[in-house]
């Protein structure tokens, strides 16, 4: 995020200068873009930093979600800076402007765009060992950049061959329509992070082998375990499950314990980051909850029961 923050300066820096030679208005929506970048890559670095704060008794669970604040940051930066594009591009698509210098703009909004490639390249890699949906959010909205970025270009170069002027103001409103859905986008994931939405399909899996390869190994010694109930919310780069696990009733407790012990180091093996919450219970017990907490409906469970 601290390099995201540098490049978007660079970049800045690149994009000014450009729309300056030309005075093209693509080149500068696409340098409006990346004062977003800088702005949306500050606010990131400091949501980071946060979500790697421990648990604390104010937050047992972590602080996990505090990147959800920052990709939903992002999200609401694009959009203002989708808005100002339009309102200055539409006046240059019935009044067109001369542009000048056009092979000097081209080259260093060519650069600029090299340098942001590079580094939503590295910053993805980064996103998926950390599983940091800020640093994703950035990423993407680098790689949307960079699209934006090669778009400027070809309009550019188009006006310049063809004469017609008003391809750079069709350029800039392109432009902005792209990083609308980007910024629409970013906001809705956003949102579904902070409403404790269930785990990728993929993690899901990764639990239920290993609750069914328990199952397949009690069933090998004969005995009866099974499990149900069993919920999954991801909290930024946290992963947290519920569930229940039903034993014969006569296991002792700490023969109950030894094997709750090694289901959760194998849950944490298989999903690193996980959080488990096993409730344990005699076979056909369940317990008593009121209405609002009732469990997920069983199509959900099936994979784990026997």
């Amino acid at each position: 995020m601290l390099a995201s923050v540098l490049v978007a300066l660079m970049t800045i820096g690149l994009k000014m200068a450009a729309w300056s030679l030309t005075g093209s208005v693509g080149l500068l929506s696409d340098a409006l873009e990346s004062f977003v970048n800088l702005a949306a890559a500050m606010f990131g670095l400091v949501m980071v930093v946060v979500a790697a704060q421990p648990a604390d008794d104010d937050h047992p669970f972590g602080h996990a979600k505090a990147e959800y604040f920052s990709s939903g940051f992002e999200g609401i930066l694009i959009l203002g800076a989708a808005t100002a594009i339009i309102w200055v591009a539409l006046p240059r698509l019935w009044q067109p402007q001369p542009l000048e210098r056009m092979s000097w703009g081209l080259a260093l909004a060519v650069a600029s765009s090299g340098l942001n490639g590079l580094l939503a390249w590295v910053m993805l890699g980064a996103a998926r060992q950390y599983r940091s949906i800020a640093i994703e959010a950035d990423a993407r909205h680098l790689i949307t950049d960079v699209w934006t970025s090669a778009g400027v270009v070809v309009g550019l170069a188009l006006a310049t061959i063809t004469g017609w002027l008003w391809l750079d103001a069709l350029v800039a409103l392109g432009v902005a329509l792209n990083i609308l859905r980007e910024g629409g986008r970013l906001l809705w994931r956003s949102a579904q992070g902070l409403m404790d939405s269930a785990a990728d399909p993929e993690v899901r899996a990764r639990i239920d082998a290993v609750l069914a390869e328990v199952v397949a190994e009690r069933q090998r010694e004969r005995e009866t375990v099974a499990f149900d109930h069993v919920q999954t919310r991801a909290a930024g780069q946290r992963y947290f499950v519920n569930l229940h696990m039903h034993l014969p009733g006569g296991w002792t407790l700490a023969r109950a314990a030894q094997l709750r012990a090694q289901l959760e180091q194998a849950l944490a093996d298989a999903v690193p980051g996980l959080y488990a919450s096993i409730q344990v219970l005699s076979l056909g017990e369940e317990p008593l909850q009121p209405d609002s907490l009732a469990d997920p409906a069983p199509t959900t469970q099936e994979p784990c029961k026997l």
